[in-house]
């Protein structure tokens, strides 16, 4: 009489994960590549009126139409693009960085601590929005003005993530015995505990990118981003909106690389989350 070994069938592979990462990668950098040499490759100066014709549809002469003033919808494009990323890139980079130092110091505990928090709680009390109108409306409508104003308003997100990682790091054992040998403040945080919480901060970073951008593409849309003669995505549809009854890709089309940007660093985020979480499979 034989007996029959039961076989447990491989388990199947995750797709998702892998896919979102080759496709959030693809999308975000395909917008890192236009960034970076879209003004280069335009066909023509973004400014220049070239269409006598207003809002005209896509041809081979203007694969993404002209907008309200008959200007070159794919070259105002490319280098709006590099308004939208560059300023959101660096704005997010001066928040996570002031907000990681602040938050990790603050993990330390005593004074350094309350004030931080007040002090950022404060400011995290104001609306978003709000707080944008009220600073730029202020100070005027500059590139620097813009960038500092996203900065300070996701500031206070970075430090609360990186106070919250550093906390729990500063409670495990091998952070009580770099103290227990008499180590300083700055090579705890530098050896000890930033290396354990730089995966959620990559991902916290990403995060923050996209709520910059979305915020960034508000204030263009109300009039308080990039002014003329130079605009970023969020401009590009405020001022050709009086084209969306004609079906305008001035309108849509700027609205769709938002919209892609956006949902290409979330799906980047998720897969590299799933990675870590899946132990780096």
């Amino acid at each position: 009489m034989t007996t029959s070994i039961p076989v447990t069938p491989a388990p199947r592979k995750r797709f998702r994960p892998r896919f979102s990462l080759v496709l959030g990668s693809g999308v975000v950098g395909f917008w890192l590549v236009v960034a970076v040499l879209g003004p280069m490759v335009a066909p023509h100066s973004p400014g220049q009126v070239v269409d006598l014709d207003v809002f005209s549809p896509m041809s081979s002469a203007f694969p993404l139409g002209s907008d309200y003033l008959g200007r070159d919808v794919l070259s105002r494009m490319l280098v709006a693009a590099r308004y939208t990323v560059f300023i959101a890139l660096i704005a997010t980079l001066i928040a996570a960085a002031c907000g990681i130092f602040c938050g990790l110091v603050a993990a330390s505990g005593g004074w350094p601590d309350a004030v931080f928090s007040k002090m950022f709680d404060t400011v995290n009390a104001i609306p978003s929005l709000m707080f944008g109108l009220v600073v730029i409306a202020s100070l005027g409508a500059s590139t620097t003005v813009l960038i500092g104003t996203l900065a300070l308003v996701f500031t206070p997100g970075a430090f609360r993530t990186a106070r919250a990682l550093a906390l729990n790091v500063t409670a495990l054992d091998f952070v009580t015995v770099a103290r227990a040998r008499g180590e300083r403040l700055p090579y705890i945080v530098v050896r000890e505990i930033l290396p354990n919480v730089l995966g959620p901060l990559a991902a916290d970073f990403g995060l923050r990118f996209v709520f910059v951008t979305l915020l960034l593409s508000g204030l263009s849309f109300l009039g308080l981003g990039v002014q003329p003669p130079n605009a970023d995505l969020g401009a590009l549809v405020r001022e050709n909106i009086a084209g969306l009854g004609f079906g305008s890709s001035a309108v849509l089309v700027p609205a769709f690389a938002i919209a892609s940007l956006t949902i290409g660093m979330n799906l980047l985020i998720d897969a590299i989350s799933a990675r870590r979480a899946g132990g780096g499979r």
